[in-house]
This record gives C-alpha cells, sequence and structure tokens, in this order.
C-alpha cells in the first residue's frame, strides 16, 4: 500500500511543474512531505483550515497572511528527526504528514484538489469583515486598558499589554523591544496550548492558534526600538493543566523568546464595543 501510493506521487511531484497536485480521491495520508530551514513549502488546502496540530517544536507552522485555506511550513533547525503534521479543515477532513529534512526539496507547493470548490485560494475576509477586523484591531491597538505579561532574553523583550475581545475573535496586544545596538529580524511569532507538565515518556500535546489577522505587523525591530502590534486569533480558552505559549523566533539568529500564560493571566480580557456602520 505505502508503495503503491509511493508510486502515485511521484508521478504527481514531476520537476516539471512548480505545483504537486493530490486530487480528492488519492490515498488517506500520511502523505510523505520534504521541508527545509531556509525554505518555505506552502500547502494549498479546498477548503478553510481550522486546526494544526505539530508533531515536534522543531517545525514552523502559520497560515498564509490573509488566506484561510494557505499553510506555510519549514524548519526549525537542520537535519530535525522525522515528525508529523496533522492539518483540520472546515469540511471536516483530516490531514496527515510525514516530514522529513531535506535541503532543496523538489516541491514548495502542494495542492489539494477538490470537485466544486470555485478558487484555488480562499481569502480571508469580505469587506464587511474587513472593516470588522479594522475596527476591532484599532481599538485594540490605542485601548488604554492593559495587562502587562512579558519575557526578556539578550536585550530582547516580548509583552502582552493587552488582551481584548470582539466578535469572537480575541485580539492580543504585542509589544517588542529591542535595547540592543542590532536590529531584530522576526521569523515566526506563533501562538499554541501545551500542556502544563509532561511525564516521562509522555507525549507532549500541543495545539497551534493561528491568527486571523495581524494588524500593524513587521518583520523588522530597528535597534534601540520599540513596536507594538495586534493579533487577531480565534476565540479559545486554556484548559487548566495547560498554558499559552508565545514564541518569537529571530531569523538566522538565536534571540528566541518564549512565553508563557495560564489561564488565569489570560482570564482578564476586555471587550470591544460592536462596530456599527
Amino acid at each position: 500500500m505505502k508503495t503503491l501510493f509511493l508510486l502515485l506521487l511521484a508521478a504527481l511531484f514531476s520537476p516539471s511543474g512548480v505545483t504537486a497536485q493530490i486530487a480528492k480521491n488519492s490515498m488517506s495520508g500520511p502523505y510523505p512531505l520534504d521541508i527545509a530551514y531556509s525554505k518555505t513549502t506552502s500547502i494549498i488546502f479546498p477548503y478553510t483550515i481550522h486546526s494544526v496540530d505539530r508533531g515536534s517544536q522543531e517545525i514552523l507552522v502559520q497560515k498564509a497572511l490573509g488566506l484561510e485555506n494557505v499553510l506555510q511550513v519549514k524548519a526549525s533547525k537542520h537535519d530535525f528527526i522525522a515528525t508529523n503534521l496533522t492539518v483540520v479543515t472546515a469540511d471536516g477532513k483530516l490531514y496527515n504528514f510525514e516530514l522529513s529534512y531535506c535541503e532543496s526539496p523538489q516541491q514548495l507547493t502542494y495542492t489539494f484538489e477538490e470537485q466544486g470548490t470555485p478558487n484555488l485560494i480562499t481569502y480571508s475576509n469580505s469587506n464587511d469583515n474587513q472593516k470588522n477586523l479594522m475596527y476591532g484591531a484599532e481599538l485594540a491597538y490605542h485601548e488604554r486598558k492593559k495587562v502587562s505579561y512579558k519575557e526578556n532574553a539578550n536585550g530582547i523583550s516580548l509583552a502582552v499589554t493587552g488582551i481584548f475581545i470582539h466578535n469572537d475573535l480575541i485580539h492580543y496586544r504585542i509589544t517588542i523591544t529591542n535595547d540592543t545596538h542590532i536590529s531584530y529580524d522576526i521569523d515566526q511569532l506563533r501562538f499554541f496550548i501545551r500542556d502544563k507538565k509532561t511525564a516521562k515518556r509522555t507525549a507532549s500535546q500541543e495545539v497551534e492558534i493561528i491568527p486571523v489577522w495581524t494588524y500593524k505587523a513587521v518583520q523588522k525591530i530597528p535597534a534601540k526600538a520599540e513596536i507594538q502590534f495586534v493579533c487577531v486569533l480565534p476565540k479559545f480558552t486554556i484548559p487548566d493543566k495547560k498554558k499559552l505559549i508565545i514564541e518569537l523566533i529571530e531569523h538566522s539568529g538565536g534571540r528566541h523568546l518564549h512565553l508563557e500564560l495560564s489561564n488565569n493571566k489570560t482570564d482578564k480580557v476586555f471587550p470591544i464595543p460592536a462596530f456599527s456602520n
């Protein structure tokens, strides 16, 4: 069975094509997928991505900004141990991938086809929803009410200064401060829920929460500068035995930060008034 599946993929992944297409009736996963440290692999699903679960912290994933059905994947270290990735989409389908390291993957874009899907790319919001997103994010950005949860390392500070709720979306106001003389290039800013404690020989379950949108998003923090922005996330809660991790990863550097929040901290959420035209 596995041999037959690999032969099918070999036929689909022709070197002449930029995109490898997987038909609706192809065998269920796991699908083998090669990813690299210095290149990003994109997976296009026929429906909106609802949840993502990584088998290892050595894998970085994020939903493409402004798109509902495109997942970007790359490695956080060279030659990681083979692991898996699970994605659930809005139609209730579960996709399971077997990830392996390859410095120069043959394919960087994979497309799952489904008959009846009108567009290859699904954009996140209609114009009306875009107005609501902008409204909520702007208020969260300027709101005077604040909290202060912070992590510092190597002259870099990552802080949550406000948590707000609007239309079943949670807005995290983030401040990054660079007190060094070297600019900071952001590779990844990730949100995920993880077990507080894990017994030996027990796998830690980790569920990533992918932002719907980022208001005033930046890629670089200049030297001796402070930048503020708002990450808009789908509504979620943190179980008692778990914690929210906000992970900041530097591109081509080692100044990484992990800010941990328990549910008693994230309970302090401020409402944002409803938008009216």
